[in-house]
């Protein structure tokens, strides 16, 4: 994916072709280097997992072969100059159409088994063990959202049921395909667009785990700190021990990383909403807006309760503050 995404960017410098009102190679590119991000988070984590590792190797195997393949067939129909998906116009596009349809659900039925491998695994600490889960649980989400924009418009429908070669599916949604876009992802700036809902639920694998990992970074410093200070807390997050504290216990952690599940499972649910009614992301009602304010104000009271000063530790004995010796 790395090498293929060296070469559609030279495909975009060196090919002026335009299709449907975007650089012809920009979509070839968005897969490729969405693909790379994906399969290295898969291959850092797939080799980890203690339970069932052969059948974490075939998930493993399964979704390289058939990310491969999409992406390959993208570039070649980009390179054909033609569209490379929901393409019935002919019977060649029909035919890769259909191969890329086969590659899509082995690929989203490679991701599945690996998500039941992994919620199934307890290799991983407890913090990132749920951070990965819910992001590959979210990525197998998204992807299922892709399957949306495979149902035909009633423009289309009609011309399938007179017999007339269409394309079959679109990205917008209350508007046509090919309208203004945002720079770089070229999402409509004018309707929904399902891609939307989609990326940001597979990309959930990259997300909540980088959370996990930055918060259980941040508790190995504390600790490390308080060792070489050789300072003590007593079990709870304030009177001294504060927010740094904290996050060096395992069970904040994990409740912080739920939060941030939490947080991107509402994000999923609002941009599908969104883009389902036909409106822009950068054009938000203020229907959507009150949705996001009331999401963010969520969000905030979840973790302020996890960090609020003096809150004990789930499990830790409360120990009264003149009990404890300071150095």
């Amino acid at each position: 994916m790395g090498v293929l995404s060296l070469g559609t960017l030279i495909g975009l410098a060196a090919d002026d072709r335009i299709l449907n009102g975007a650089p012809i190679w920009l979509k070839p590119l968005h897969f490729a280097f969405s693909l790379a991000v994906y399969s290295a988070t898969l291959a850092w984590l797939l080799p980890r997992i203690r339970r069932h590792p052969r059948t974490a190797w075939w998930a493993g195997t399964l979704i390289a072969v058939s990310s491969l393949a999409e992406a390959v067939i993208i570039s070649v129909q980009a390179w054909r100059g033609t569209y490379s998906h929901f393409n019935t116009l002919t019977p060649t596009n029909t035919a890769f159409m259909n191969s890329m349809t086969v590659a899509v659900i082995v690929l989203w039925t490679s991701n599945f088994v690996a998500a039941v491998v992994v919620l199934r695994d307890r290799s991983l600490a407890r913090p990132l063990r749920l951070a990965v889960r819910l992001g590959l649980v979210l990525a197998v989400v998204g992807m299922s959202l892709g399957f949306l924009m495979n149902i035909p418009t009633p423009e289309q429908r009609q011309a399938v049921d007179a017999g007339l070669p269409t394309l079959v599916g679109a990205h917008n949604v209350g508007v046509d395909d090919g309208g203004p876009g945002m720079p770089l992802t070229n999402w409509s700036t004018v309707g929904g667009d399902l891609r939307i809902p989609h990326f940001v639920g597979i990309h959930a694998l990259q997300v909540i785990p980088l959370a996990g990992a930055a918060l259980a970074l941040a508790g190995r410093r504390r600790t490390t700190r308080d060792e070489e200070q050789g300072t003590r807390t007593d079990g709870r997050t304030g009177d001294g021990a504060g927010f740094g504290a904290a996050l060096a216990d395992e069970r904040i952690q994990a409740r912080l990383v739920l939060i941030t599940g939490a947080a991107w499972s509402g994000l999923l649910a609002l941009v599908t909403w969104q883009a389902l009614r036909g409106q822009s992301l950068v054009h938000p009602d203020a229907v959507t807006l009150g949705a996001l304010g009331a999401l963010v104000l969520a969000v905030a009271a979840a973790t302020a309760v996890v960090l609020r000063p003096g809150a004990p530790r789930s499990g830790a004995p409360r120990v009264p503050a003149s009990a404890v010796r300071h150095p």
